[in-house]
């Protein structure tokens, strides 16, 4: 019986599904931050105030496209912190109902032992009885016949 909790199986591949979970999310998390930086970075070059009203209008577009940018990014960081949020509550209740599971495991096995064990002593309690019961029986026997006289 595992009294410690730990071993392989689904336990070991649910820690290997969350490392790779917390990967991939960390590598969104890098890309998203990576494309609000590059893009407020591209928004404030091309803020400059220039002479010429065409290129004016083809910054001020390039802004809009950047400034869109950034709010893609942004709210695809809001998703992941509520996709964190979730995968948070619902795998300590993954874990805990795992936990419990492996302990209702251990206790059948525990119940069909003492089961085993409880069958097994009632055996040897009637065996033993049965065995005092003769003694005892053949031992009274004897003493009724030594105590009555024997007759010519």
């Amino acid at each position: 019986m595992n009294k410690g909790g730990g071993g392989g199986g689904p336990t070991a591949a649910a820690a290997a599904a969350a490392t790779q979970k917390q990967k991939a999310l960390l590598q969104r998390v890098e890309t998203d931050v990576s494309n609000l930086v590059d893009n407020f970075t591209v928004l404030v070059n091309v803020s400059r105030v220039n002479d010429p009203p065409v290129r004016n209008q083809q910054e001020a577009f390039m802004m809009e496209v950047r400034a869109a940018r950034m709010v893609q990014a942004a709210d695809s960081l809001l998703k992941l912190v509520s996709e964190l949020k979730q995968t948070a509550i619902f795998s300590g209740f993954a874990s805990l109902n795992d936990h419990v599971e492996q302990r209702i495991g251990e206790f059948n096995k525990l119940t069909d032992k003492t089961d085993v064990t409880l069958g097994r002593v009632g055996e040897e309690a009637a065996a033993s009885l049965k065995e005092l019961e003769s003694h005892f029986y053949s031992s009274a026997e004897k003493a009724c016949a030594a105590s009555q006289p024997s007759s010519p």
